[in-house]
């Protein structure tokens, strides 16, 4: 949750790009799937940029994830130490990257069922990207029995018309 609060404060207000990035890579076919949303939860907790599983065919024919973990070069021990204790992998590829972060911030949107953010990207101090906070919306959703998609389109539109 450090993380998310991090960049609720504008961790990233000022586009950038970051050098020292690694890429993690880790082919498993013997794991239970099951396991893959903590694995992705305890490397987020250890400061890892991104975590996402890709699904691949392995030798054999056996059907396999494919484990990818963006993260500061700073953090690989603590982000290999959780890949060899919590997978099933018996090694790991690392491959350099640079990555260019759009500027970014978070609006408040008043809406029917309460105050929701939405993440801003900014590319060259130019409004680009933008998107509601999912988890709000799906609380908001909850909270007043209305559909998530209804609140999702609803904090767009209300976002577009302070723009306007």
């Amino acid at each position: 949750m450090a993380g998310r609060r991090e960049e609720m404060g504008f961790q990233h207000r000022e586009e950038h790009v970051d050098e020292n990035m690694l890429l993690l890579q880790a082919n498993i076919d013997d794991m239970n799937p099951e396991l893959c949303s903590f694995v992705g939860d305890c490397l987020f907790d250890a400061g890892a940029n991104d975590v996402y599983w890709v699904p691949i065919i392995m030798k054999k024919g056996r059907p396999g994830v494919m484990l990818n973990v963006l993260l500061d070069e700073r953090m690989l021990a603590a982000v290999e130490e959780i890949i060899f204790r919590e997978t099933t992998t018996i090694g790991l590829r690392y491959l350099r990257a640079a990555c260019h972060r759009l500027g970014r911030e978070f609006r408040q949107v008043s809406t029917p069922w309460g105050d929701i953010h939405v993440k801003c990207g900014y590319h060259r101090g130019e409004l680009v990207q933008f998107a509601p906070e999912f988890k709000e919306c799906e609380q908001a959703a909850k909270a007043h029995g209305v559909p998530l998609k209804q609140v999702y389109d609803e904090v767009r539109r209300l976002f577009l018309n302070e723009k306007a």
